[in-house]
């Protein structure tokens, strides 16, 4: 008999949707039927707008909050009672979803999802092997349970860690962040900037807002232009159509800019590039590492954000800037130094890790 697969997330920020569509499709392209269920979508609006809308909101306006909750929630095993009462009362539809679909393999993307299967396991109305996919390269209390499966994190000290919390070290294996497996094929460089219609001799900044186009990108993309260095310049605005309209009417600037809005080719945007400038989302950060690019933190969203620019930072595959009028002195400070430059891409190389889902499947399927 052929598996089922359900793969679950939460559109609290593009990346856990990313990670699973990527492991749908891996799991598809074996023969292995899968599909990907956000679990917001089975829950009262109040909560969605919780977990989803509130989190856009706070990214843009309130980082600062962000980060305190983080903190303050950072604390294994002490909320979650709570949390799961909560829980609870507002994703019947999901716990009736999967009573009537009934997979034969869970993996989440995403916490929330990870307590209600959990719970069901524990009352045996569930009987079925559950994975949890870390899209981070730090692991928050919020992603620690018992009786999981399997662990697949990011790198070797979320192993560590786990292990010092109690999780079984078979259960847990170091597969890196799912991506698109596409961001792995190599492309030339020039070939990827002759067909985005940009000059294939200049080094080119990617400026991304990440899939929702969150965060103070005209600003930004303002400092962007500080830089004295000859470059071009490409801005990802994801699904932030007002965004991409204000980048595109900017005036005075001095370098040459496309602007981008939604796209479906991020790696080839990623193989024309030179580095990625913008946030610290485990999902992009991958996806650009495993092209090869080297990272320009700026201004990381406090929790998670700051969390995987620590590990960049002390892997050498960043550099980060705090203060916008700064941006340009330190990207030319970056691109004048070629030695660091090129020890930084090389630090990329062995870093990256572009075969994660395959990796992924592999273990769950065996």
């Amino acid at each position: 008999m052929k598996k089922s697969v359900m793969v679950l997330s939460a559109a609290s920020g593009a990346g856990h949707l990313r990670a699973a569509d990527a492991l749908v499709s891996e799991f598809g392209a074996r023969g292995v039927s899968a599909h990907h269920v956000d679990v917001l979508r089975y829950t009262n609006p109040l909560f969605k707008r919780f977990y989803s809308d509130l989190y856009v909101e706070l990214v843009n306006k309130r980082p600062d909050i962000l980060g305190w909750v983080y903190k303050a929630t950072d604390r294994p095993w002490k909320f979650q009672k709570r949390r799961l009462a909560l829980d609870r009362l507002n994703t019947g539809p999901l716990v009736k979803l999967l009573r009537k679909e009934k997979p034969d393999i869970a993996l989440c993307t995403h916490f929330l999802p990870a307590e209600i299967l959990l719970y069901l396991k524990r009352k045996k109305i569930l009987d079925i092997p559950i994975g949890i996919v870390v899209t981070d390269f730090d692991v928050h209390a919020m992603w620690i349970y018992k009786n999981v499966d399997w662990y697949f994190v990011a790198c070797e000290e979320a192993k560590v860690y786990l292990k010092t919390m109690g999780i079984p070290p078979e259960s847990v294996f170091v597969t890196g962040i799912p991506i698109d497996p596409v961001f792995g094929i190599e492309k030339p460089k020039r070939e990827a900037r002759l067909n985005l219609g940009l000059n294939p001799d200049m080094t080119t900044l990617l400026v991304s807002a990440g899939g929702f186009g969150m965060g103070p990108v005209e600003m930004l993309v303002r400092a962007v232009h500080d830089v004295k260095n000859p470059v071009q310049i490409v801005v990802i605005c994801g699904r932030n159509t007002q965004l991409e309209r204000k980048l595109k009417s900017l005036s005075g600037t001095q370098h040459t800019m496309k602007v981008v809005g939604y796209t479906n080719e991020m790696d080839t945007y990623m193989a024309a590039s030179d580095l990625l400038v913008g946030k610290a989302g485990g999902l992009t950060c991958s996806e650009a590492l495993a092209r090869g690019i080297v990272l320009v933190i700026v201004n990381p969203v406090p929790g998670q954000e700051e969390r995987n620019s620590d590990h960049f930072l002390e892997e050498g595959v960043a550099i980060r800037c705090n203060n916008l009028p700064a941006l340009g002195y330190k990207i030319d400070a970056l691109l004048s130094d070629k030695e660091r430059l090129l020890r930084m891409k090389q630090n990329v190389k062995c870093f990256a890790k572009p075969q994660a889902v395959s990796e992924i499947v592999s273990i769950v399927l065996e």
